[in-house]
Formats: C-alpha cells, structure tokens, sequence
C-alpha cells in the first residue's frame, strides 16, 4: 500500500521554490522611500474633530498646487476619523499646511578604484596598461607591450559629488475656539529628485504613518512608493 504523506514532494518543492525566490528577488529590487519624521502632539484620545485645511503660506491660498496637495491631506485626516467641513469658522481645527524643497546640496561620496595593470617585461608588442574601474568612461585601453615582470594593483579610492534636495513638508493643527496648539509635524526627505508633486503624496503618507505618533518622537518611515497596500516600516532615529 502506498503511504500518503501531508508534505510536498520534491518535484513539487522544486517547482514552489522557482516562484518563491523570484518573489523574493522583486522585493529586493523593489523601490524604498525613506522620510525623516518628528511629530509633536496633544491630541485628545480619540482625536475625532471636524477639520479644515488651510495653507501657512497665505499666497497660496485658491491656488492649484496647494488644492492638490490639500486633498491628500483631506484624505488621510478622513481616514482618521475627522470630518471636514466647507468653511473654517465651523471647524473645531484648523490643519495648516506647508511644504518646499530646500537649496542643491553637494555630497562627498567615495567607491573602490579598480585600477589593474600589468607591469614590465615580456618586451613583445601586446598587451598594454591601461586601467578599468569606476570612472566615466573605461580607462585608456591597450597599449603596446607588456613590459618587465608583471603585477596587479589597486587605485586609490574615486572620490565624486552628488546634487541631492531634501523636501520638507510640515503640517500644524490648532484648536479653533483657543488657538491652542494640538498638533506639529514634519516631514523631511533627501534625494536626486527636487519634483515637489512626486514627493509630496509620499511625504504625507509618512507623516500618517501610525499617526499622530508619540509626542516628541522622530521616526524613519520607509515604504514601497508604488504600492499604497505596503505596510511601512518605523524606527526610531538613533
């Protein structure tokens, strides 16, 4: 009689593993935003209010690009539990909300020469040193002859400049009636792209990641920008 058993064969094992480690091999590639963020609250337990959002800047006010982002703000203030409301003398909070990409940077980075050439001897026409690493473009090619003896060697490490733009946004809360502080935040993000519409839906996603967050607490937020299902991941900033 034939014994029946719970486990998949090895055949079957072997066909799972193919999809697994492709799976695996897209996560790993997957794209990752990383934002800085510090929130400082006193909401109150739960933070139920109606709300209407209104920009720091007062120049911007009925313009477009501040609707647009408004609206992701609206959003996710709706999926907390707040209400929003037409005018903001019936709101109990006021969200203010701003945004901005600071000044070019230039950042000092470093990789690995890997510079190899061969030393002297052979005397023959051949081939010559030249070098080939990380450089521009590859290193000048073959020369003539391998001159005496022969040996390998490791350039200097390349030293280069990147441009890089961090992208702040930052949103306060006020009660109203008091004028009473409720909520700070900010978000903040370091990269090669200064496109202020590409970055801002993912900056407000970090600022209500796990919002409103532990008052006085700075956090890393990293998440998959092309899927809004990802879970994000919070650290704390050592």
């Amino acid at each position: 009689m034939t014994k029946s058993s719970l486990l998949p064969s090895r055949t079957t094992m072997g066909r799972l593993a193919l999809p697994l480690a492709a799976a695996a091999l897209l996560s790993a590639c997957a794209p990752t935003f990383e934002a800085r963020v510090a929130r400082f609250s006193a909401l109150p337990t739960p933070p139920a209010k109606t709300f209407y959002v209104e920009p720091a800047n007062k120049a911007d006010i009925g313009g477009l690009e501040f609707a647009t982002y408004a609206n992701l703000v609206k959003k996710q203030m709706l999926a907390n539990g707040f209400t929003e409301v037409a005018t903001q003398g019936s709101a109990d909070v006021t969200v203010m909300l701003d945004y901005g990409v600071g000044s070019p940077q230039q950042r000092i980075q470093t990789r690995p020469g890997t510079n190899m050439g061969w030393g002297g001897g052979w005397g023959a026409p051949g081939w010559g040193g030249g070098g080939w690493g990380w450089h521009p473009y590859w290193g000048p090619g073959w020369g003539p002859g391998w001159g005496g003896g022969w040996g390998a060697s490791w350039s200097q490490p390349e030293v280069y400049s990147v441009t890089e733009y961090t992208t702040v946004m930052a949103m306060k809360m006020y009660r109203n009636a008091d004028k009473a502080n409720l909520f700070e935040g900010r978000a903040e993000t370091t990269s090669r792209n200064n496109n202020l519409p590409v970055q801002m839906p993912n900056l407000v996603r970090a600022m209500f990641t796990q919002f409103p967050g532990n008052n006085g607490e700075a956090v890393r937020v990293r998440f998959n920008p092309n899927d809004p299902a990802s879970v994000p991941r919070v650290n704390p900033v050592r």
